[in-house]
């Protein structure tokens, strides 16, 4: 394929995000934002915001899509895969493509568009790299003594899968 092949396959695959986040605000699930997962060009997984309509946070479009296209290839490993999200992904759905090992990311949407109508992830890019006894959602630790066992036993196990 040509610079042009895959220029016109991109924009393909990103309208389709963006006709999905339209798809899913006209059926009211849950914000404007939609997403596919793509491996050499083909969908493989795809989704919209679904957080209102199933009364779950992480519902976000590109959640959605990666959880789709994990269980159509069977992997949890998207590595050679592409994400295409209507969106500039907030910082839980950008983790999530870091963990799914996504090749590439593109968006349409910038986090500040998606700040000017309500959907503001500021204060969580602010917080990350704040110490932990600086941020505004509280945390404690509780130390148990067995609760490092269960971590010691998956280290040990030689049939474990890693991820």
């Amino acid at each position: 394929m040509t610079p042009k092949d895959y220029r016109i396959a991109d924009e393909r695959l990103m309208m389709r995000a963006v006709d999905l986040s339209e798809e899913g605000r006209r059926c009211g699930q849950g914000g404007p934002f939609g997403a596919v997962v793509a491996r050499a060009g083909q969908v493989v997984g795809e989704g919209w915001n679904q957080v209102t309509s199933s009364n779950d946070p992480t519902a976000h479009a590109e959640i959605v899509a990666i959880r789709d296209a994990a269980q159509r290839l069977e992997s949890f490993d998207l590595a050679g895969c592409v994400i295409y999200s209507s969106c500039e992904p907030c910082p839980m759905c950008l983790a999530a493509c870091y963990w799914a090992r996504v090749d590439h990311l593109y968006y349409a949407n910038t986090r500040d568009d998606a700040a000017e109508i309500g959907f503001d992830d500021r204060l969580i890019y602010e917080e990350l790299p704040l110490a932990r006894s600086e941020r505004s959602l509280s945390m404690t630790r509780i130390e148990l003594p067995d609760a490092i066992r269960p971590l010691q036993r998956w280290a040990a196990d030689d049939d474990k899968t890693p991820y």
